[in-house]
């Protein structure tokens, strides 16, 4: 005689054993999703964050390498010309600098020695993100009489929220600087000072500081 349990044994998983095991397999594919989609994310996050950061020194790199390439001589006058500028915008610091330099990205001599170049960074409203700030670079030829630029200007960063630039007289650190008024042999400051902070991914800022000092500056003091 058969009995019930061998029928069921027959015929395979009830309907709830089915929905049981349905309703597992479901709930591990969405733990393991989740395990997934969290990974990738923070993958993303990472090398946004990576490139934030890589953005910033570049900036930081560049404007060091110019900064140092501002001369002044005691024998010879020189074009040296350095005008900073201090601005806020909502209590938010975003300065402007103009200097000119013999170190600049585009060489134009093939013996390594460039042109005295005026060179200028400043800070435009973004269009696209509100509170957002654009950090412009423009170059142009300090031998020249005509002041419109050689070059049209670069956007180096459109996620700027503050750029902080103080100059160093060898007493004290000063807001702003003008060498157009300043004595024979301090047209330079000793060392200039950069804050500069980009937007990163996540909503959190990244903060860039760095402390040029001037060669020249220290030559003829």
């Amino acid at each position: 005689m058969t009995s019930r349990a061998d029928i069921a044994d027959e015929h395979g998983f009830t309907l709830i054993e089915l929905m049981l095991s349905l309703g597992l397999m479901a709930l591990i594919m969405i733990m393991l999703y989740q395990s997934f989609a969290a990974v990738a994310g923070s993958k993303v996050h990472g090398e946004n964050r990576l490139t934030a950061d890589q953005q910033g020194r570049a900036i930081m790199w560049q404007l060091s390498r110019e900064i140092r390439g501002m001369v002044q001589t005691p024998l010879i006058p020189s074009k040296t010309f350095l005008l900073g500028q201090a601005s806020k915008q909502g209590g938010t610091a975003l300065d402007s600098i103009t200097f000119s330099t013999l170190d600049v990205s585009h060489r134009r001599s093939l013996n390594g020695i460039g042109t005295e170049e005026l060179v200028a960074y400043s800070a435009e409203s973004n269009p696209d993100h509100r509170g957002w700030f654009m950090l412009m670079r423009s170059q142009a030829s300090a031998l020249m009489t005509r002041t419109t630029s050689d070059m049209p200007p670069m956007r180096m960063a459109e996620n700027v929220l503050e750029m902080h630039i103080r100059y160093f007289d060898g007493q004290r650190w000063l807001e702003s600087w003008d060498s157009r008024g300043m004595p024979p042999g301090q047209v330079l400051p000793m060392a200039i000072s950069f804050d500069l902070s980009l937007m990163a991914p996540g909503g959190r800022p990244a903060h860039f500081s760095t402390t040029i000092a001037v060669p020249m500056a220290f030559v003829l003091r």
